[in-house]
């Protein structure tokens, strides 16, 4: 996720960066082919001022935008990105960078819905993701957590979050630091939508219990009107319909 830059996220991701081969259409960089999807993108401050209006002229019609990370930090342009991607037509959520190393679960899923990951259904407002993925800082890939003790911080952050809003949220994750540090916990896979980081041109195999994925987040170097520099590019698992369901809980 785009959050301590590329460079650091091309190793975490180890093995996830086969480039993608098939031109979308009404898209600048090269996609993977897929039947019934719709595209999108996330971002943070990294992708600095953005021209949201140019964005869904390219085709986006989605896009994950970075709220919080831990229990101190908010992207310094959430809230312009937020509200210029709403006003131009893009149908948006927040994610939180998980830290389980330094605090609760509950508490980082509070500070989220407090710091722009509530709710509403307008249309345009999906239920915030949490971003829970290899460890970029000191503490161990796993954060040092045991695959029970990353559970319980798992369901404490959803519990929570879906206490405060109403939705359950959607997980972005790999699978193999899902399987490895979770112990292949199949657990939230009923409820919670699975955001897949695969850099590839195939989602390839899902975290233990996934039925299917519902984003698929295949190429941290995209590129698109209105971004300057690399963007994550994005896959909704289905049509511009089903995404407004979601957004709007009535799928």
């Amino acid at each position: 996720m785009t959050r301590t830059r590329s460079s650091l996220r091309r190793v975490l991701a180890g093995g996830l960066a086969a480039l993608a081969t098939a031109a979308a259409a009404l898209v600048v960089t090269a996609s993977p082919a897929a039947a019934a999807t719709v595209p999108g993108i996330d971002v943070s401050r990294y992708q600095g001022t953005i021209n949201w209006t140019s964005v869904r002229n390219a085709g986006i019609q989605f896009a994950f935008i970075k709220a919080t990370e831990g229990t101190s930090y908010k992207d310094p342009n959430f809230n312009s990105n937020y509200v210029n991607a709403y006003n131009a037509g893009v149908i948006r959520g927040a994610y939180h960078f998980a830290r389980p190393n330094i605090s609760a679960g509950s508490t980082q899923a509070n500070y989220l819905a407090s710091n722009g990951g509530a709710w509403s259904a307008d249309s345009r407002t999906l239920p915030a993701a949490l971003d829970i993925e290899a460890n970029p800082y000191s503490g161990g890939y796993c954060y040092g957590l045991s695959t029970t003790g990353m559970r319980n911080w798992i369901q404490d952050f959803l519990n929570t979050y879906r206490s405060r809003t109403g939705r359950y949220a959607v997980i972005y994750t790999t699978t193999s630091w899902w399987n490895q540090c979770t112990g292949s916990w199949g657990g939230p896979w009923g409820n919670h939508p699975l955001w897949l980081a695969r850099w590839s041109s195939t989602p390839g195999a899902l975290p233990a219990g996934a039925p299917v994925w519902s984003f698929w987040q295949y190429t941290a170097t995209g590129r698109v009107s209105g971004i300057s520099g690399d963007v994550d590019r994005n896959y909704w698992n289905g049509d511009r319909s089903r995404l407004i369901a979601l957004a709007n809980n009535t799928r």
